[in-house]
């Protein structure tokens, strides 16, 4: 008999021991007398208690058609307390650039430029052309109108959106059809049509709408120091939380409760002065590239604006901007600093600027920090309204139960199968090996689960023991083609037998985990934490555990004497 190296000196091994022993470090498992049994890992709500919320988001998706000239008339006229009188209108013109088109009007009365910048209408030009005539004009787009004009009607953000069949107005906040149809008569305008005839309103929000409540609401309860709250979304409207270990009330008011948005100017050194909070910004834009830059733009309120010229200039950050860092924070992290630039530190000695952009860089991890920048300046604020639909609470004492019956499970599954498998073969060197193969997997997976973070509720327990289920099948795949004729057999035939195992074994896994892909990328509530552990134990077994396992178990065969190896058969 050839001699054979140890098992410990295989590559294989000892990567798949090394692993093992990061997942125990990872889980940290011990006892104390108060709570006994201890461990890194984090609970859903299924197996610790808790609260949970589902919201909806309130919207609409809509197309429509007005008259510009009638929504300049009707937005402008309020404020400045006198008609007006259109006297020029390119904004349907072709052949004309987007920085040439505008509306011009006059009126009786003198206008001041800031009172129609506030309105956010476009880029504003005022002439007082005599005593009694004030003409201004008006650089924008029809798009721009539009925009404006629901935004106050609904007083909420609206954004239009792209598509192939033409502008989609966002409207973030509860609004129904009639109401929509009703503010479009008054500008001579209407709802648009679909190509069958139906209307274009949809009730609900996009998806990037969607996506960026769910990171608003994840910012936020990191940013309160909470431990992993999985904030899911569900279909289009729906997002749906998991408090686990918290009561409903907390639950409630911690959903409801914004950051603390503030924004301070530095001083002398590392000194700092408070100039404005969160309620100071009245919109947050879309971050956007230009001028080789990613800027996330945010509009300030006319107390906001007034409030930071005056701090500005008092400290002299007007005069010298680098000196004078405008650090942003959100509860009381700070998340955001840079100097003004020359140009609106210039013009703040005369004006308030009450549009102002944060830029952050040209490269992608400037344009992941513009982003994540987005959604501090809301200072949790979500950017549409919501409505609560539903809540429940999970007693501690049925989560501590629950966990308790899952272990349980698992070892009666665990000593089910060893009885299976010992059943099968009735030698205890393939029995140990197969079983502790199982326990091993276990351990990693969990180990995984404490690394990442991910919370384990009674869906992944069901998706580590449909892994370890799969497990035992390749293990059996492969002892069977070990052991065809009963006994091992020589070491060239053994590595054509393995081979067609684990091509089976291979093609099942890919098999699993590609059915289970959609349930990861949809995102079917708790479905998505089934898929994700079963996927995470199918790659651990077949990455890690069966190919030890088809060198363990050669070994022991080996040394148990039930198998031949090449130099022990008839040679020519």
């Amino acid at each position: 008999m050839s001699d054979k190296k140890s098992l410990f000196k295989n590559v294989r091994v000892i990567i798949f021991i090394l692993a093992l022993l990061a997942s125990i470090v990872l889980i940290q498992p011990g006892y104390t007398s108060g709570e006994g049994a201890t461990t890194n890992l984090n609970y859903g709500l299924d197996l610790e208690g808790g609260s949970w919320l589902q919201i909806k988001l309130q919207g609409a998706l809509v197309q429509v058609d007005a008259d510009p000239g009638m929504i300049v008339s009707q937005m402008v006229e309020p404020v400045i307390g006198a008609p007006i009188q259109i006297t020029s209108n390119n904004l349907e013109a072709s052949g004309v650039s987007s920085s040439e088109k505008s509306i011009t009007f006059t009126t009786s009365v003198p206008v001041s430029a800031t009172q129609l910048e506030l309105m956010e209408l476009g880029t504003v030009s005022v002439d007082r052309l005599n005593q009694n005539t004030t003409q201004v004009t008006l650089t924008t787009s029809k798009e721009s109108l539009i925009q404006a004009y629901l935004s106050q009607a609904f007083d909420a953000e609206v954004l239009p959106i792209s598509t192939e069949d033409g502008i989609v107005y966002e409207i973030r906040t509860e609004a129904s059809e009639e109401e929509l149809e009703a503010l479009m008569e008054k500008v001579g305008g209407t709802i648009l049509r679909n190509e069958d005839g139906t209307s274009t309103y949809q009730e609900g929000v996009s998806t990037d709408t969607r996506d960026l409540t769910r990171d608003i609401l994840n910012d936020k309860l990191n940013s309160l120091g909470l431990k992993d709250i999985p904030v899911r979304t569900v279909g289009e409207d729906y997002i749906l939380i998991d408090f686990a270990g918290i009561d409903l009330a907390t639950a409630k008011d911690i959903a409801e409760k914004p950051g603390k948005f503030e924004i301070r100017i530095q001083t002398t050194g590392n000194e700092t002065q408070h100039v404005l909070y969160g309620e100071s910004i009245v919109s947050v834009g879309i971050p956007t590239y230009h001028d080789n830059q990613w800027h996330t733009p945010f509009t300030l309120n006319e107390e906001g604006a007034r409030t930071l010229q005056k701090v500005a200039i008092e400290t002299g950050a007007t005069d010298n901007p680098d000196a004078h860092y405008l650090n942003m924070y959100l509860d009381e992290n700070k998340i955001y600093g840079a100097p003004l630039s020359y140009s609106a530190a210039s013009r703040l000695k005369e004006t308030p600027i009450y549009s102002w952009e944060a830029s952050t860089g040209s490269d992608e991890a400037a344009k992941i920090e513009a982003e994540t920048l987005q959604i501090h300046l809301r200072a949790g604020a979500l950017p549409v309204n919501v409505v609560l639909v539903g809540s429940g609470h999970v007693d501690a004492t049925l989560g501590e139960q629950f966990k308790t019956e899952a272990v349980v499970a698992g070892f009666i599954s665990l000593l089910a199968v060893a009885a299976v498998v010992f059943y099968r073969y009735r030698r205890p060197e393939i029995l140990v090996p197969m079983v502790g193969t199982s326990i091993s997997e276990v351990i990693m997976i969990l180990g995984v689960a404490a690394a990442i973070g991910w919370q384990l509720d009674l869906a992944a327990i069901a998706g580590i023991i449909a892994a370890i289920g799969t497990g035992i099948d390749h293990l059996v795949i492969i002892t069977d083609e070990v052991l065809y004729e009963g006994k091992l057999p020589p070491t060239k035939v053994f590595l054509s037998r393995i081979g067609k195992a684990f091509a089976i074994i291979f093609g099942a896994a890919a098999t699993t985990i590609i059915a289970m892909s959609p349930l990861v990328v949809m995102g079917f509530g708790t479905l998505k934490g089934f898929a994700i552990t079963t996927i995470i134990g199918v790659f651990i077994g077949v990455v890690l555990a069966r190919p030890v396992y088809g060198v363990v178990i050669k070994e022991l065969l080996e040394k148990d004497g039930n198998g031949t190896s090449e130099s022990e058969g008839l040679t020519e």
